[in-house]
C-alpha cells in the first residue's frame, strides 16, 4: 500500500539543509558534488512539496526564512539518525575488518610488536588502524574501537583503562656517558635537553619556575619522534615509560635518572557499549588487556 513516504522528497531534504548550512546555493553544489542547478531545482521542488519558502535570496546572499528555520532542526535529527542507523547496521556486520584508531606512537613503537601474536590466535579477523587523537564520533566513521591517552572521560561509551603510564629521563649510552645522570635536583644547563611542548623538564626538577637553560636541541611534539631523537644521541627526553620501555629493553636507550614519575592520564579502550557483543571487538579486548597485563611498570 502507499504511504506518506513514497512522495516524501527526502534527496530534497538532504540538499535544504546543505544550503541552510552554507548560506550559499553555490557553495551546497560543491559539497554536495552536484550543479548549482540541480541545488536550485530541489530546493524548488521542496517549497512546492510544503507550500511555503524555505530562503530569501538576494543577489548571491542567502536567508533561511522564519518556515526554514523552524524546519530546519527537524530535518537535522532526522539525517543524524538516519546516517546513525546506517553506521550501526554497517559496524554490526559480523564479517569485514576491525576498524581501530589509536594514536601513531601508541600504534608503531607499542602495539605493532604484539601483533603477530593476535594474528597467530585470530587469523581470521583483519586489521585496520587508522591514527588519530581526536575524538571518535562512532555514528559517523567506520570505527570499532578506539585507544586514547586521557582521563577517561569519554561520555555514552563504554571506556576501560589499558595503561598506566609514566615519566621517565632517557638518553644514549654514550650521552650518558659525557654527561652523566639527571638528578631531581640537577642544574639542567649542564645538560642537552630535548623538549616535547607538553611535558616540561621542570616536572622532573620539582621546581614551579620556568627553567632558565637555553637548549639548542630539537623540540619535537611527536612521542615517538623525540624517542628516535634521543636514541641518536640529540639530547635527553623526559618520555613516556610505555614508549619507551622497548628501546631500554633493547639498549638503544637507557634510563637517565633514578625513579618515574606517575602521568594523570592512561590509555583507555574505548567504544559504544553495544560493540562489545561482537565477537571481532570482544576477541580484540580479551587480547590487548592480557598483553597489557604482562607489560611492566617502571623499576620503583
Amino acid at each position: 500500500m502507499p504511504t506518506a513516504y513514497d512522495r516524501l522528497p527526502l534527496g530534497a531534504l538532504r540538499v535544504f539543509e546543505a544550503v541552510a548550512a552554507h548560506l550559499s546555493f553555490s557553495a551546497a553544489a560543491d559539497a554536495l558534488n552536484v550543479t548549482p542547478a540541480a541545488v536550485s531545482q530541489q530546493i524548488k521542488a521542496l517549497e512546492g512539496y510544503i507550500q511555503v519558502p524555505l530562503f530569501r535570496r538576494n543577489g548571491r546572499r542567502v536567508e533561511v526564512t522564519e518556515e526554514g528555520l523552524e524546519l530546519l532542526p527537524a530535518v537535522r535529527a532526522g539525517l543524524e539518525q538516519l546516517e546513525s542507523a546506517m553506521q550501526q547496521i554497517k559496524h554490526n556486520r559480523r564479517a569485514g575488518p576491525l576498524q581501530i584508531t589509536l594514536l601513531s606512537s601508541f600504534l608503531q613503537i607499542w602495539l605493532l610488536p604484539r601483533i603477530r601474536s593476535f594474528r597467530r590466535k585470530y587469523p581470521n579477523i583483519e586489521l585496520r588502524f587508522h591514527t588519530s587523537r581526536e575524538v571518535v564520533d562512532f555514528s559517523r566513521t567506520p570505527n570499532h574501537v578506539a585507544i586514547r591517552f586521557g582521563r577517561g572521560n569519554y561520555p555514552n561509551l563504554y571506556s576501560e583503562k589499558l595503561l598506566d603510564d609514566w615519566l621517565v629521563p632517557v638518553a644514549s649510552p654514550d650521552l650518558i656517558k659525557q654527561y652523566g645522570l639527571i638528578g631531581r635536583g640537577a642544574d639542567l644547563s649542564k645538560f642537552p635537553l630535548l623538549e616535547n611542548g607538553e611535558d616540561p623538564w621542570r616536572v622532573w626538577t620539582q621546581t614551579e619556575e620556568e627553567a632558565a637553560w637555553q637548549s639548542r636541541s630539537p623540540s619535537i611534539d611527536d612521542s615517538a619522534g623525540l624517542l628516535a631523537a634521543a636514541e641518536e644521541g640529540l639530547g635527553y627526553a623526559l618520555g613516556s615509560w610505555t614508549l619507551a620501555a622497548r628501546a631500554l629493553h633493547k639498549g638503544t636507550l637507557r634510563l637517565a635518572g633514578a625513579g618515574a614519575l606517575p602521568y594523570g592520564p592512561a590509555y583507555y579502550f574505548v567504544c559504544p557499549k553495544n560493540f562489545l557483543t561482537l565477537p571481532k571487538v570482544a576477541q580484540f579486548r580479551e587480547w590487548i588487556f592480557a598483553a597489557a597485563k604482562e607489560f611492566p611498570r617502571p623499576p620503583a
